[in-house]
């Protein structure tokens, strides 16, 4: 059985004070809930004063990017041999960075290379457009990402993938359980003809695009959907405890 995870992505929010404001808050609630994988995403110069507060707590943290390369002269990048003891997991492909960032799929392959290699599992970020879903061609999109993300890459079942319709993010409008879950049962069934039916059934696919705590049980009621990838929601205290809570109580029964 996929345990469930829900991770919080911060996106540009929060400086260091607040950040810490944020978690203190939820801090204790928010270990208590068990069942579910919970990942907390701030951005980058808050991420060693968060580790200080979840050390020995069941909560986990990511970064929101990194760089593929290893070290160099490339100003303003964070790679993932710096981000090895700080956290967990890694974002790489958000539809964000692929469309204010330019990053390829090229460049997001590379990524999730090197995250595997560092030992961060990568959450994966694949999703359409608004175009793409209106003119049918959702599952060549989606399953072109996936496709593009993971070549070259070994079999592993360290990989998280979040489909994050891009119509759907920052817009107040959600897909419903029914689109989402079939869009990542082609997510599934693509990883399935790269790696195996075994890796496939194991890896865990979110949903991320404008989840609250109003909509989160249609999303986590359908079997395909594992999780929640969280924005806007994720920083605010009681929205992001009921989602983490809601899908630890469903994927229970």
């Amino acid at each position: 059985m996929r345990v469930p995870l829900v991770a919080g992505n911060w996106k540009m929010n929060t400086n260091v004070s607040e950040a810490t404001d944020l978690v203190r808050a939820m801090l204790a609630e928010l270990d208590g809930i068990t069942g579910v994988e919970k990942v907390l995403c701030p951005p980058f110069v808050s991420l060693t004063a968060i580790k200080e507060l979840v050390q020995d707590t069941s909560i986990q943290l990511g970064a929101q990017n990194m760089y593929f390369e290893h070290k160099g002269a490339y100003t303003g990048e964070i790679s993932s041999r710096m981000l090895v003891g700080l956290c967990n997991f890694v974002i790489i492909g958000h539809s964000e960075r692929r469309q204010y960032f330019t990053e390829t799929d090229e460049i997001i392959n590379s990524k999730v290379k090197a995250a595997l290699i560092s030992g961060l599992r990568p959450i994966l970020c694949v999703g359409e457009s608004l175009e793409h879903r209106e003119t049918g061609r959702t599952e060549t999109v989606i399953a072109g990402q996936v496709h593009a993300a993971l070549a070259e890459v070994t079999s592993t079942d360290q990989l998280v993938i979040a489909y994050e319709p891009i119509w759907a993010i920052g817009t107040g409008m959600a897909a419903t359980g029914e689109q989402v879950n079939a869009s990542i049962s082609i997510i599934r069934g693509t990883v399935a003809s790269l790696w195996g039916n075994d890796t496939s059934e194991a890896i865990r696919i979110l949903y991320g695009g404008s989840v609250t705590l109003d909509n989160i049980a249609e999303f986590i009621g359908k079997p395909d959907i594992d999780g929640a990838l969280v924005g806007g929601a994720s920083l605010n205290t009681d929205q992001f405890l009921s989602i983490v809570s809601q899908t630890a109580a469903i994927k229970s029964r």
